[in-house]
């Protein structure tokens, strides 16, 4: 068959082969059927799609009018799956210490995830200090219920094409707030089970920082399907970068990790937009990446304009054509493809 010829680029497989091919159908010299992807907004598939085509003109006939029609395999929930059964991947965003960006990241991926098309959420882990309602500009905002199946679920935030839900949305900004451990695990179950998510294709969950209970929380209640860890290139940060992997690789836990994403990686003036000014080191992460076999997915510059637009409730990459835009819809890319890979083991 012509489709056998053409493989999967990242899983180096043909398409047949991964079940990819569906709902083939010919009429005279007129060739449809489905690719189905292993994740929603695949970065490869108009390459697929193309290599398909052509295949086709190759091998069987060269005036052939080939119709691809994208479709998306559904990931079938077990076990603890069964809770979610609504949202086919969770992404957790962590960090091994704070003040690496990690947040920054969160919300920048989840929103260049939803410009592929996707359905996309993002759920603030970080109990102690949600930031997500800052970057957002969505401060004391009322959160409504709805009834569904006799039980009443909160409802969450859209903003900017993402569902969003956080614990700073029920409490004072202006308090800190003072939680014993299993209080602070309590208040994100009830986040993670009494929000009425609906279909999600990508759920991301800005951590908070460290390997502590929030995070255990998370890995038993949640379906993490690969966590993505945060880092600067500075040596004292790669350190808690392996504590990072070697939690999520517990045995008990036994979550993939997607890739490392290296945040200031380097500074760039608006003012000279080809120079790279690299300030905290170079090339630790991807160092680090290579020796521990953890793709490098994400490089993202230390750039006054990201900082600034996540104070300003308007993160950069809901702006497009702009570097520091492009940086994240490349870290979307290639967890995008990362998952694929997961989803197909």
């Amino acid at each position: 068959m012509a489709l056998s010829h053409v493989d999967d680029p990242d899983l180096g497989q043909n398409l047949i082969q991964l079940g990819m091919i569906d709902n083939i159908a010919i009429d005279g010299m007129k060739v449809s059927f489905d690719l189905v992807l292993t994740t929603p907004g695949c970065p490869m598939k108009h390459k697929m799609s193309d290599d398909c085509v052509n295949a086709i003109h190759e091998y069987v006939d060269r005036n052939a009018e080939v119709t691809v029609n994208f479709t998306a395999k559904e990931v079938k929930p077990v076990d603890k799956h069964e809770m979610f059964p609504t949202i086919k991947n969770v992404i957790a965003v962590a960090s091994g210490k704070g003040g690496v960006g990690k947040s920054t990241v969160a919300v920048n991926l989840a929103i260049s995830l939803a410009k592929t098309g996707a359905k996309v959420a993002l759920l603030d882990a970080d109990i102690y200090g949600p930031s997500i309602p800052i970057m957002f500009n969505i401060k004391e905002q009322d959160i409504y219920g709805e009834q569904h199946d006799g039980k009443t679920y909160m409802v969450p935030v859209s903003k900017y094409g993402v569902k969003l839900m956080s614990v700073g949305f029920m409490i004072d900004p202006d308090k800190a707030v003072v939680w014993r451990g299993p209080m602070a695990s309590g208040a994100l179950k009830q986040l993670l089970t009494e929000t009425w998510w609906d279909e999600i294709d990508y759920m991301v969950v800005d951590m908070p920082p460290g390997t502590g209970d929030i995070q255990l929380t998370i890995a038993q209640t949640l379906p993490v399907t690969g966590a993505i860890i945060v880092s600067t290139p500075q040596q004292v940060a790669l350190a808690d970068v392996v504590r990072g992997v070697e939690m999520f690789q517990n045995e008990n836990i036994n979550i993939p990790v997607l890739g490392f994403v290296e945040n200031m990686a380097y500074f760039t003036p608006a003012e000279l937009p080809n120079n790279k000014y690299y300030i905290f080191g170079k090339e630790g992460c991807s160092q680090l990446a290579k020796q521990m076999g953890i793709p490098l997915i994400g490089e993202i510059p230390l750039v006054q304009s990201i900082a600034e637009s996540g104070d300003s409730g308007k993160p950069v990459s809901i702006f497009d054509d702009n570097p520091e835009s492009e940086a994240f819809m490349t870290l979307a890319e290639n967890t995008i493809r990362e998952l694929c890979k997961v989803n197909n083991k």
